[in-house]
């Protein structure tokens, strides 16, 4: 079968190669799945340039955290799905999903409903899973406040928008291209800025009061997050939930700032979360997906796809800026 590897931490398109591998067999408790699609994350970028904590690789390193496929074969002890089943492909022990086939525990496995379309499906948890975790459950943002957020031009800042929406949450979004702004005010953001043309929490208090925002969630961090953690009022909480700039965690360096109030820096991993979730909390996240995707909340708006020979293309178009939806490794278009 193919393969994307890489053998040492690098940029993705320099790194990435196709192998031919033998067609894995599943173990004790494993599934074997026939991978139709898996999009290309950041985290999947993250974690082939070294960036990404918590997941290990051991090289040659597999590629792929998420993905839907068609349960092919199970391992001893494995019992469900059933073969030819379609499921959501949630590897983030390994990774995988950049493959024609990918081995994974039985667990790790989502049975979804017939009418998703695949690329639905294949961006199925991380994003809209991580979105009702931190609005929702880590935050718990309360009707009516406001929150910052970074990179909202994103696949996930737009869903963290329409989610806010719905839920009566008011939200002040930072894109670096005005061109951006127009189109995230349509999609229901209450307020957007540009980064470029102004300190970020004199903007900020601009539009929210003098007394700044409750909440803020940042992916970027560097001079991004000192910015924000600027913009937050006495009280605030900040959660940070990745490092597009692979820059250190920072507040910056005006100790009269962070030493006066009371403002709290989190941070968010998914892969923390997960495992932590009972079982009756897994299956009540997976239906308020479900439910969500129905209403086009959490939907993902789907780019472009490639086969896994042109990986190359696909890891360059994945971070284009001013690219929207996301970009799919679609192993079946050789």
């Amino acid at each position: 079968m193919k393969a994307i590897q890489f053998t040492h931490y690098g940029e993705p398109a320099q790194v990435l190669t196709v192998q031919d591998l033998p067609l894995p067999e599943p173990g004790k408790g494993e599934v074997r799945v026939r991978i139709l699609a898996s999009p290309v994350n950041p985290s999947d970028l993250l974690f082939v340039r070294g960036h990404y904590a918590g997941v290990q690789p051991y090289f040659p390193s597999p590629v792929g955290f998420e993905g839907i496929g068609i349960v092919d074969a199970l391992g001893p002890h494995a019992d469900h799905p059933v073969p030819g089943q379609r499921v959501a492909v949630i590897n983030g022990e390994t990774g995988g999903n950049w493959a024609e086939y990918a081995v994974v525990p039985a667990h790790a496995l989502l049975p979804v409903p017939d009418h998703l379309p695949d690329e639905q499906i294949a961006s199925f948890f991380i994003n809209p899973a991580s979105a009702i975790l931190m609005l929702r459950h880590i935050l718990a943002i309360s009707k009516g406040e406001w929150l910052l957020q970074s990179a909202a031009g994103s696949e996930l800042g737009r869903m963290i928008i329409r989610l806010a929406q719905r839920d009566g949450i008011r939200t002040v979004n930072i894109v670096r291209r005005r061109e951006a702004v127009t189109e995230l005010e349509n999609l229901g953001a209450d307020a957007v800025i540009v980064s470029t043309e102004g300190p970020i929490d004199e903007q900020v208090r601009r539009i929210v009061g003098s007394q700044g925002v409750k909440y803020a969630i940042d992916p970027v961090v560097g001079e991004t997050e000192t910015q924000m953690y600027q913009a937050l009022g006495d009280d605030g909480r900040m959660l940070v939930y990745g490092s597009l700039t692979g820059e250190p965690i920072r507040v910056g360096a005006d100790p009269r700032f962070i030493l006066a109030g009371w403002r709290i820096l989190e941070v968010f991993w998914l892969g923390y979360w997960l495992p932590r979730l009972d079982e009756t909390a897994r299956r009540q996240l997976v239906q308020d997906i479900v439910t969500l995707l129905r209403e086009g909340i959490l939907t993902t708006s789907a780019a472009q796809s490639f086969p896994l020979d042109e990986i190359g293309a696909a890891v360059i178009q994945a971070e284009a800026v001013g690219r929207q939806g996301k970009v799919l490794l679609v192993p079946e278009k050789q």
